[in-house]
Order: structure tokens, then C-alpha cells, then sequence
């Protein structure tokens, strides 16, 4: 374990966001943060990295209270790869020379060029090195954002939903590449995503946001139809192509069609007839 939350509650205002939230990180292993739009997600990422501070709880970094170390220390520490990154006119090169800066005291050094040129390797840009950022295609330039995390040699990655706007080949490629770094390096990752196959596909574990709250915490293969239809109202089977669990969604969403509550072209038996009761932990 490198990073840990206990008893995580934050709010903006008096608008209450994560309550009780509790999870690991560990070293070699990506954990993807799940949940409906407003769920928390970013929320929870920018709590574990001090961008954040919530009101109740702590958030510790090799047992160190996280919340209470100096904004650089934790830079050098913990890499956050933001939903969104503004649009520059910097080359390739001088984007991800920039995630060294948490290391340079007073102009960089040929050690800290060198990590720049094994980041931009690691993420295939070799030939795109001195273009600049805005004249790349989404991928090309959510690898660059990658690369500038990787460069700060951080024992903690967090990624913000790093698959957004990028086509079906694409989305593979970087969580590929993603998940390469995270077992090459022995880095702790969370990721916030959307899509559950992907989820499915490169996480390790998956967590639930609902409610505010940790509504279950289980191993990629531990994920059950159930779960996604507590969490996300749709009920879907869970089956085996091409050696992946694959999700696939069944007929409209849950009390789309009627106040039962009733799945309409879904199959009764497979609708799933128990209703959990509180959050699902399978996570050993």
C-alpha cells in the first residue's frame, strides 16, 4: 500500500459530495473510479492528491498524513492528470519538461532532459517531439499529458478521466500505455472513467461512487450485474468475448418504462432478483 483514505467527507458549500469514503492504492495496480456524472469522481482524485481538502478524514502517503506535507513535496510524490489541459503553443518536448519542474531548483539539468526523452519514448512521441502541443490530434496530446505525469517520477498517479473525446483505438492505445507505465514503474494509479468495459479491460479493482458514498469495492472480476445496476440503473449482462468480460447493456434504463421499476425486452432471468443492502467489498 502507498496511498491510503480513511473517512473521507468533503463539500462544496453546504452541497455534500463524499461521505465516509474510504480506499487503498497499491504499488503495480490500477484502481478505476466508477459512478454516474456527479458522482464525486474528480472530487475524490483532487482529495487525494491536496488539491482538495476535505473537511473530515485523512489521506495518507506511505503513512505520512498527506493532507499536512508541502504542495511540492506532494508534486514529486503524486502525478494528477487533469479531465481537461489547456491548449499551448509549447513543443512536445517543452510540455513534458515541464513535470520536471517539482525537481529543478534552478534551470534543468541533462539528467532531467534525459527522463524528458525516456517519458516521450515510453509514450511513442519520439517523431512528434517538436511540434507543437496544439497542432496534435486528442490522442496524440493526452499522451503528452501523460508523459509530463510520468516525468515527475511519482509514486502516485492519479488520471481524470483520460479517455474522454478519444476514438475507439485511441482510448485502447492510452490505457494501454497507461497501464504499462503503472506495472513497468510499480506506481499506485487511480483512474476515473466512464466506460466500464475499459474499466474491466486495464483496472485491477473498481470502485463505486454512489450516493456520496463507497458503494462497492471489488476486483475487475469480481463485478457483477447487480452492482452496475444498483450504481448506474441499467441493467446489463456480464459475458466472456474474445477472452474480456465484456458489459452489454439490456433494454432501457431501470423505471424508464413504468413506476415498478420494471426493465422492458430484458428476460426475467436476467434481471437479477436480489437487492443488495449497503456497499459490496471484495477486495482481497
Amino acid at each position: 500500500m502507498i496511498l491510503s483514505a480513511a473517512d473521507l467527507h468533503f463539500s462544496y458549500d453546504d452541497r455534500s459530495v463524499l461521505t465516509e469514503v474510504a480506499l487503498t492504492l497499491r504499488s503495480g495496480a490500477m484502481l478505476a473510479v466508477m459512478g454516474v456524472n456527479g458522482a464525486g469522481k474528480s472530487s475524490l482524485l483532487r482529495c487525494l492528491n491536496g488539491i482538495l481538502r476535505p473537511q473530515l478524514g485523512v489521506v495518507l502517503l506511505d503513512g505520512r498524513n498527506l493532507l499536512a506535507m508541502p504542495q511540492g513535496e506532494i508534486a514529486r510524490c503524486v502525478a494528477h492528470v487533469p479531465q481537461r489541459s489547456r491548449e499551448t503553443r509549447l513543443t512536445v518536448f517543452e510540455a513534458v519538461l515541464l513535470g520536471r519542474k517539482p525537481h529543478i531548483r534552478w534551470s534543468p539539468t541533462p539528467a532531467d532532459y534525459r527522463r524528458v526523452e525516456t517519458a516521450i519514448r515510453q509514450m511513442g512521441l519520439e517523431d512528434l517531439a517538436l511540434r507543437p502541443v496544439s497542432e496534435l490530434s486528442g490522442g496524440e496530446a493526452q499522451k503528452v499529458v501523460i508523459a509530463r505525469a510520468l516525468v515527475q517520477e511519482p509514486k502516485v498517479l492519479l488520471l481524470d478521466e483520460p479517455t474522454s473525446s478519444l476514438d475507439l483505438k485511441n482510448q485502447l492505445e492510452v490505457m494501454g500505455l497507461v497501464r504499462s507505465a503503472v506495472k513497468d514503474g510499480n506506481l499506485a494509479a487511480a483512474v476515473c472513467l466512464h466506460d466500464l468495459n475499459l474499466a474491466l479491460r486495464f483496472a485491477d479493482r473498481l470502485l463505486f461512487l454512489k450516493d456520496r458514498r463507497v458503494h462497492a469495492l471489488v476486483r475487475a472480476e469480481a463485478v457483477t450485474a447487480e452492482t452496475v445496476r444498483e450504481v448506474y440503473g441499467v441493467e446489463v449482462l456480464l459475458v466472456q468475448a474474445g477472452g474480456q468480460r465484456v458489459v452489454v447493456p439490456m433494454g432501457d434504463p431501470v423505471g424508464s418504462k413504468d413506476g415498478e421499476g420494471a426493465f422492458h425486452g430484458v428476460p426475467p432471468e436476467a434481471r437479477g432478483s436480489e437487492r443488495r443492502r449497503g456497499p459490496v467489498w471484495s477486495d482481497s
